[in-house]
């Protein structure tokens, strides 16, 4: 097992250590548990080309037809 040392504010500080006291449990379990449960957060998908909906190169709005665009509209 490695050691590593980590910073917490206040707050998180009185939060571990209320957990650990209500589980019966050191910090240090609690860390690690938390840690192997962690699931990152789904990036948002920045992709913004519209595919399939229009013709064009689909990199950017600013090259799809004014009428395209407009026809998501009811126009």
């Amino acid at each position: 097992m490695r050691k590593t040392s980590v910073y917490l504010d206040e707050r998180l500080a009185e939060r571990l250590a209320s957990l650990a006291r209500q589980e019966g449990r050191s910090q240090a379990e609690v860390l690690r548990e938390a840690i192997a449960a962690y699931q990152p957060r789904a990036s948002v998908d920045r992709d913004l080309a519209i595919d399939g909906c229009a013709t064009g190169a689909g990199d950017s709005v600013a090259d799809l037809d004014e009428a395209e665009l407009l026809r998501g509209f009811g126009a």
